[in-house]
Order: C-alpha cells, then structure tokens, then sequence
C-alpha cells in the first residue's frame, strides 16, 4: 500500500498517515464562515482537502473513506452582519452557503458531507 506522509504542525516534520480504520477512514474539515459572498480566500482549504480526499480514495479505496465539511453559521460576524441588516442569524447563512456550493461544484471539486454548526449544537437560536 502506498504510505502518505503529511505535515504534522506540532511536531513540524512530515509524518507517516495512519488510520484509526483502514476501512473507514475519515477526514472532518471545518468548512467557511458563511456571510457573504464566496471569496478567493474561501477557495483554499477546499482545493487543499479536496486533493487530500482524492489522494485517501486512490489509497484507501472510493467506498472507505467519508468527507464531512462544515459550513461554520455560528460567529460574530454573522451576529453583526444580523444585527446590520435586521434579519434572523439564521437567514444571513443560507444563501451564501448555497453559493459557495454552487461554485465549488463548477470548479470540479468531489461533493464532501455538509452540515451546519447551529444545527449540531444544543442552544436556542
């Protein structure tokens, strides 16, 4: 099999992958912070782990390995951005998040699992 060396921040030198699971190898990305439109500085982390998956698939196998992204709706910037515009902090992420999806779609990049933070907390909104 062939190994995957990454870069590991703590330690600063490049480190042998090792799955928990072979057979279930997964990756969870904290995703944008969404209140405005799509941004050049949106697109790296998603070009970044879109390769990582591609690279997991091509080793570990397509029907092993499950990419979860999150859209990050839970922020003071999107309080404020609320607060700016007289709208619920619920509505100022719907449609950007629609938009970062819509263009990361056109630029061929493979469909990770999404959620919303608000929507995996407990705390009324």
């Amino acid at each position: 099999m062939t190994t995957i060396k990454l870069h590991n921040t703590k330690t600063r030198k490049k480190s042998e992958f090792t799955p928990i699971d072979a057979e279930n190898v997964r990756m969870y990305v904290c995703g944008p912070t969404v209140y405005d439109r799509a941004h050049l500085g949106n697109a790296r982390p998603v070009v970044v782990f879109d390769v990582l998956f591609r690279l997991l698939r091509a080793v570990y196998g397509k029907d092993h390995v499950t990419y979860v992204r999150n859209f990050t709706d839970v922020d003071d910037k999107i309080n404020a951005r609320a607060a700016q515009s007289g709208r619920s902090i619920g509505e100022i992420p719907m449609r950007p998040s629609s938009g970062f999806s819509m263009i990361w779609a056109l630029w061929g990049r493979l469909s990770p699992i999404s959620c919303r933070v608000r929507r995996s907390i407990s705390h009324k909104w």
